[in-house]
């Protein structure tokens, strides 16, 4: 006779199921650790626990699965590794807390450089973020952790949007504006979000990727104030650190 979820056997099945699949996941991250995005298959996480490629399709019926899992579970520690930053201030200061977050995403990034790479350089096809995927909104709370903070600066009135923006042009930040819970944000300032999350991303990434290595020995300065300038352009201009 078949279990059911609410029998201890169902209970049962289900703990020995979640288990397997967060050993699938370690594995995978391991894999994309130690040898690259391109290590990462079912047919290699099978091998490592000792399973048959068929026993993993159990657990997930193809790569894109899998990847998508993976790449959501990267987005939920990264949000839950920069709320933990965020929290650490005064919900009164958004300025130090999105300063802290800001930071925090880099020592993420810079103590995990391989994963950093999967969610943000796209060296998968399966791993991407659109709507419909699987990780599209595990990566919007992460970059809702930011993007909150950037409304509450809003909210202070001191964000100076640049004018003149073609309309046809905004319009593609109507997504944005859909993430944000009917807040009334002008288009030209999401423009001023987005443009501060490229500056942001851009200081991380060429730093994890190693492109500043011709210039700096050291480019924790150059992110600081990176920080400040992106800081000031949301209206806060005396950031704490």
């Amino acid at each position: 006779m078949p279990s059911t979820p609410g029998t201890s056997t169902g209970r049962r099945r289900h703990r020995v199921r979640e288990e397997a699949l967060a050993e699938i996941l370690r594995t995978g991250r391991r894999l994309l650790v130690e040898e690259g995005p391109a290590a990462v298959t079912l047919r290699a996480i099978a091998r490592e626990m000792n399973m048959t490629a068929p026993g993993l399709y159990r657990y997930y019926a193809a790569h894109r699965d899998l990847i998508q899992a993976l790449t959501s579970s990267l987005y939920d520690e990264l949000a839950a590794t920069l709320a933990a930053a965020r929290d650490r201030h005064p919900a009164s200061e958004p300025g130090r807390q999105l300063g802290a977050a800001c930071r925090e995403l880099r020592r993420w990034a810079l103590e995990h450089p391989q994963e950093f790479g999967l969610l943000f350089a796209k060296p998968l096809t399966d791993a991407d973020t659109a709507p419909g995927a699987a990780a599209h909104d595990p990566s919007w709370r992460f970059g809702g952790i930011l993007l909150e903070l950037m409304v509450q600066l809003w909210r202070r009135g001191s964000i100076q949007p640049p004018t003149g923006l073609d309309p046809a042009w905004t319009v593609q930040l109507e997504e944005v504006r859909e993430h944000l819970d009917g807040e009334p944000v002008p288009l030209e300032v999401i423009y001023v979000f987005v443009s501060c999350w490229a500056r942001l991303y851009g200081a991380v990434a060429v730093e994890v990727f190693g492109h500043l290595d011709f210039a700096l020995t050291d480019p924790g300065p150059l992110f600081d104030h990176t920080v400040r300038d992106i800081l000031t352009t949301l209206g806060e201009p005396s950031p704490g650190s």
